[in-house]
């Protein structure tokens, strides 16, 4: 049997020191899950249950170890940045208890969540979904996974973003309102968790504007720093 068109590629993110890949399946978001910027956009810091939102995985851009374009999507004239911590899962399941969600996960990743804010705000007054705001082609920048056989399991340390040399973003990893394990433990009494899921696992205050001609330098220790130009 045939395909009546062509494949479409499989999304694949590279691993630092190695020439493997890691192929994606899906890419699940957490909103709000530092106090800090969860007060920034009006809510309570509290530790409500967390709430997700998913992003394409060919919305994923991979960034290597040089500077790399990054295209301002049409339809907006607010593109905000969100620097985040990535898991990426290679394991899964149903109701995955806290104590063992950490087995799931192969390796970490420095990501962005990129925003078209003004059509985020737009679809949050008519109570519309997110789409149109959070999935911009390209607009999950992310640099090379990190095993966590080599690094371990990152729940502190500096996470920051700088748009031309000034610092926008910092934060720390502890800050975190509900840490990796329990995002996944969460999730996963939503959805059956698979081999090659990501999960961007929040972003620290400070999320604002970036215009064409900019440059974006996003740093989480133990994981390096991505560096995108905007065109």
């Amino acid at each position: 049997m045939l395909s009546v068109i062509q494949n479409p590629p499989r999304i694949a993110l590279p691993i630092a020191g190695s020439s493997d890949l890691f192929p994606v399946r899906r890419v699940y978001c957490v909103g709000r899950n530092y106090a800090a910027h969860a007060r920034e956009m009006g809510a309570d810091p509290d530790r409500e249950p967390p709430f997700f939102f998913m992003k394409p995985a060919d919305a994923l851009q991979c960034v290597g170890s040089e500077p790399t374009p990054h295209t301002y999507p049409p339809k907006t004239e607010n593109y905000h940045f969100e620097v985040e911590l990535v898991a990426a899962l290679a394991g899964g399941g149903s109701d995955i208890p806290v104590e063992t969600a950490l087995d799931h996960v192969y390796g970490y990743a420095i990501g962005l969540d990129m925003t078209r804010r003004d059509l985020q705000d737009e679809a949050k007054k008519l109570s519309r979904p997110w789409d149109l705001g959070k999935a911009a082609d390209g607009s999950g920048p992310i640099g090379a996974l990190y095993p966590a056989s080599a690094i371990g399991h990152p729940a502190k340390g500096s996470i920051t973003l700088a748009v031309n040399g000034d610092v926008r973003q910092k934060g720390d990893l502890a800050d975190m309102i509900w840490s990796v394990a329990e995002q996944i433990a969460y999730l996963s009494t939503y959805f059956t968790l698979q081999p090659g899921d990501l999960i961007f696992t929040g972003t620290p205050s400070g999320v604002g504007p970036v215009r064409r001609g900019e440059r974006m330098v996003a740093a989480i220790a133990g994981l390096g720093e991505i560096t995108l130009d905007v065109v």
